[in-house]
């Protein structure tokens, strides 16, 4: 925090980002040594570029940590009160990112525009997403969100799989808060895990949005050896849609159907 606000009163000049990229990857590592990362990144010269979209896996927060160890991103996300809260506005301080209210669609439609803006230049800081829009407990790839393959640009693929033996990483909102995972995670015997930077991909000619989502997750799912699947991952905190229902269930039923 103190770095950032160091950052914030220099002008904005190509100076203050040399020096921004430097005491990122610095922060960043310190705070991976916190919870005893031991990262290995396979095929770095895949890695996001300037002007590009970054897209992974999400299992939990410390995915922004890890990824940042070893290149810097703007961060793109919702907003969040408390802790995270404080830690999003001492990043913002440094680089532009972009924070959003999940509940408010005017907001979000303002974030899609910032998103294009952002893509269009490419001395900015490539984007980092996150597209399944939740924790996932890293056995699994689940619904990519259609709006970051909808804004342009490329998109850089990363698989990310911890190994479960020496940490569980998933964050289970509903039982812990983030100081109570926090400190889950520095008592653990180490967070190890892979990363794969996968070569860069574009939306083809005529192909919607989703076809294009579902493309890019098939292929971190793949490198990562997870499941690849289409439910939406907020299932987990929402009443499960009658219509989704009913489409489960014809499924199911030609499976049971007796020629």
């Amino acid at each position: 925090m103190v770095a950032t606000a160091t950052l914030s009163i220099l002008p904005k000049t190509s100076y203050k980002r040399h020096v921004s990229k430097y005491v990122s990857l610095m922060c960043y590592r310190i705070l991976a040594r916190a919870f005893s990362a031991v990262v290995t990144y396979h095929n770095k010269e895949n890695r996001a570029k300037g002007g590009g979209i970054c897209v992974a896996n999400h299992t939990s927060p410390i995915d922004v940590i890890i990824l940042a160890c070893d290149a810097c991103y703007a961060m793109v996300g919702q907003v969040h009160a408390g802790f995270t809260g404080m830690i999003q506005r001492a990043m913002s301080r440094s680089e532009a990112h972009i924070w959003f209210q999940r509940s408010e669609v005017k907001d979000r439609q303002a974030v899609s525009n910032r998103l294009k803006e952002h893509v269009s230049d490419p001395d900015k800081l490539p984007i980092l997403i996150f597209p399944e829009g939740t924790c996932i407990n890293n056995t699994s790839v689940m619904m990519f969100k259609k709006g970051s393959f909808e804004v342009g640009g490329t998109i850089y693929p990363v698989a990310i799989k911890y190994d479960a033996r020496f940490g569980d990483a998933f964050w289970n909102s509903s039982k812990y808060n983030m100081i109570q995972y926090l400190l889950l995670m520095m008592t653990s015997w180490a967070i190890v895990c892979d990363v794969w930077y996968l070569p860069p991909m574009h939306r083809k000619e005529g192909e919607a949005a989703v076809e294009f989502a579902n493309r890019v997750k098939h292929e971190i799912a793949q490198k990562g050896g997870l499941v690849d699947l289409l439910w939406d991952g907020q299932l987990k905190r929402m009443t499960v849609k009658e219509d989704f229902k009913k489409e489960q269930q014809k499924e199911y039923s030609k499976l049971l159907k007796v020629e």
